[in-house]
């Protein structure tokens, strides 16, 4: 292992979403999802890590913590309770949240949605519903009217190709289902959303002194052909890569509506971000079947591949082959949106930052403008599906007493955000080389 270095002008931040970390809102699509026993370890976002009322004591943790930029998100619910009525207290409590964070020197990179919305617009359809584009976009021009002194970069759709994939494809987030069609029908309503908010931002914006920086955060994977001399497997590879993610690049990018969503631009050839957000953490091996329902794939771990607790394998390298391909085609400043690890015991957490870090920092070296890495998470938290039980974060929590600790991971990164750099020392005092071997 060898020392790295970033520019003096890069961003160390730490990335969280408000459904798991907040708390106490029970007006939520989430909270009924919980309510109705789909969690695996029956918690509740009810809980989470109480930060509605602890976001202070948190702030002052990531200011120790050095970081020089936090993505946060907002709770839609708490802020359009009822469709069309705002709450002032909603939007006071983020405009003093974002305050703080400004006032430790931390630039605020705020998420719009984030998977969770409220009872309203789950009853009347949820994104399946056309009016759920107009809807959101109620939302975000009373959200950026209002924070827009505070806030120039942005976030509008968190990886709605996650969103599909479990509650349209899998059926195990809400709203449960497993049908195609509903499923096409959201992913069009997301597309247009973003497409849409997009304009509204920067049209919100004429005149302001800054320009709003606004992306979407894409969950993006690696998809390896299990068997190199499979053309089948090379196939559904290439399917499940262009259906998973390649459709939303596109449609949320340039506008461009590629099958199953359909074709064209139908809101004009454009550029509707203005950087690429990327959420990395494992690649899938793909083995080819004949089962169109699963896009003709087995989704499979490499053998004797590093893996996470959930079983995730351990990739550092797709984090670079995904930059390379983004940067070659889009040709907009990257920010690594998400990138962390569940690890019980933080074991390995510490080696897994280097090794993703020293990937981002070869991006750098080679021309390719990888400007900020929001490490998820800060805090263990309500982690969706798993609940409780799958530790993201740098800090540790005990959800009985809501004690934030120090891990190693944490200290780590926190030398990390200091020196922009991991020197030899650093190396020495944190990482374990035999926690895993990463695979070339």
């Amino acid at each position: 292992m060898e020392s790295i270095f970033f520019p003096s002008d890069f961003l160390f931040g730490t990335a969280t979403a408000a459904l798991q970390i907040e708390g106490g809102d029970t007006n939520n699509n989430w909270y009924r999802w919980a309510q109705q026993g789909h969690i695996k370890d029956n918690t509740s976002p009810l809980r989470a890590n109480d930060h509605w009322k602890r976001f202070k004591e948190d702030i002052e943790l990531l200011a120790e913590l050095g970081v020089q930029t936090h993505r946060m998100g907002l709770e839609w619910s708490r802020i359009e309770p009822e469709p069309g009525r705002f709450s002032q207290e909603g939007i006071d409590h983020y405009a003093e949240e974002i305050s703080l964070l400004k006032k430790h020197n931390i630039r605020p990179l705020v998420t719009l949605y984030h998977f969770s919305h409220p009872l309203w617009f789950e009853d009347k359809g949820g994104w399946e519903n056309e009016e759920s584009i107009s809807d959101f976009l109620r939302y975000v021009r009373f959200i950026v009217e209002k924070l827009k002194p505070l806030v120039s970069d942005w976030v509008t759709i968190n990886e709605p190709n996650v969103l599909l994939s479990y509650g349209y494809v899998l059926g195990t987030w809400p709203p449960g289902k497993q049908d195609s069609q509903a499923m096409i029908q959201t992913a069009k309503n997301l597309v247009l959303a973003h497409l849409k908010g997009y304009m509204a931002i920067h049209e919100l914006y004429q005149g302001e002194k800054e320009t709003p920086l606004v992306g979407v955060a894409h969950h993006l994977r690696i998809f390896s052909p299990l068997h190199l001399l499979s053309p089948l497997d090379h196939f559904a590879a290439a399917l499940n890569d262009f259906v998973f993610q390649g459709i939303f690049l596109e449609g949320m990018g340039r506008g461009r509506f590629l099958p199953p969503l359909g074709s064209g631009y139908p809101l004009g050839r454009g550029r509707f971000q203005d950087f690429l957000g990327i959420n990395y953490y494992s690649r899938d091996k793909i083995q080819f079947t004949w089962n169109p329902q699963e896009l003709f794939a087995k989704r499979l771990v490499a053998k004797n591949a590093p893996t996470n607790n959930l079983g995730w394998e351990i990739y550092p390298k797709g984090i670079s082959l995904l930059a390379r391909r983004l940067w070659k085609t889009y040709r907009l400043p990257i920010f690594i949106t998400e990138n962390g690890t569940c690890d019980r015991e933080d074991v390995f957490r510490p080696q897994f930052i280097y090794d993703h870090l020293k990937e981002v920092a070869s991006l750098i070296a080679s021309g390719i403008p990888i400007q900020r890495y929001y490490h998820w998470t800060f805090i263990d938290n309500f982690e969706w599906i798993e609940g409780e039980s799958a530790p993201f974060g740098l800090f540790a929590n005990d959800y009985q007493t809501q004690k934030r600790t120090w891990r190693k991971s944490a200290e780590f990164y926190q030398e990390i955000c200091k020196k922009k750099a991991i020197t030899e020392k650093m190396i020495q005092k944190y990482l374990n080389t035999e926690a895993y071997k990463p695979l070339s």
